[in-house]
């Protein structure tokens, strides 16, 4: 099977990416699919709708298991390959509806932030916990929070690190809209639908006046956060911190090292 199933009804393309036994984690051959299906994206689809296989998940970050057995150099490398991902999927000329069954964190909740509009399911929660890691975001997650959520929010969601239901996500503006697990996907293809039912032509220009004007140097913004990812590899804390996540270890307390 797949580790990202793409499908199509009329002119919408789902794509679900499909780890269910491990939450839908992201390592190097989940992007590498979800990659190659943005690439399978025809010019008859109108509108994309991203989902996670299994009612669990989303997608419940990277795989913190690969994380913790890299050093440096090889973060770096697996950033650059998350980021570029997901900034692909941002710059797609159609518009991109996530829609959250359960887990988005780290990397799950970076991959919502990248679409244009996000509908969650009552179970969502959304975090970005990698300051427990002893990481940062570094697939975006830093830029496009505080684009989405304001600085006072986003902010407040990167340093304490803690989970938000769907009810707070809608409150903040984090979700459009929330559902039943069991609406979720008739809801996003609805919208989906919605949108496909347009002018096409006006619907692609409207999402580049938005993405020029609005996400006007995120490409360098995105190189910033590369540098303070990678930084963070090499510490005392972030080791100590997935060795403990990976052997199902309380959290050290941070040594500042």
């Amino acid at each position: 099977m797949s580790l990202v199933e793409m499908s199509k009804r009329n002119h919408i393309a789902l794509l679900t990416i499909n780890r269910p036994e491990a939450l839908n984690s992201l390592n190097e051959e989940v992007l590498d699919a979800l990659s190659d299906a943005v690439d399978s994206i025809d010019d008859d689809v109108r509108c994309v709708i991203i989902t996670g296989a299994g009612s669990k998940a989303f997608v419940a970050g990277a795989d913190v298991a690969v994380l913790a057995t890299q050093d440096a150099a090889e973060a770096r490398r697996f950033g650059e390959k998350g980021a570029g991902v997901f900034r692909r999927i941002e710059s797609l000329r159609v518009p991109v509806i996530a829609a959250v069954n359960g887990y988005a964190l780290g990397g799950g909740f970076e991959l919502a932030l990248a679409c244009d509009i996000r509908i969650a399911s009552s179970n969502a929660v959304f975090a970005l916990p990698e300051v427990t890691l002893g990481i940062t975001p570094g697939f975006g997650g830093t830029q496009r929070i505080v684009r989405v959520l304001g600085m006072g929010v986003g902010k407040e969601l990167l340093y304490t690190a803690r989970r938000m239901k769907a009810d707070e996500a809608l409150r903040v503006g984090a979700v459009n809209a929330v559902y039943s697990p069991e609406a979720l996907m008739d809801e996003a293809f609805a919208l989906a639908e919605r949108i496909a039912s347009n002018a096409p032509i006006a619907v692609r220009a409207a999402k580049r006046a938005v993405n020029e004007g609005f996400m006007s140097g995120i490409d360098a913004d995105l190189a910033v956060e590369l540098d303070a990812y990678t930084s963070c590899y090499g510490t005392r804390d972030q080791a100590n911190a997935m060795a403990a996540f990976v052997n199902k270890q309380k959290p050290p307390v941070f040594e500042n090292k």
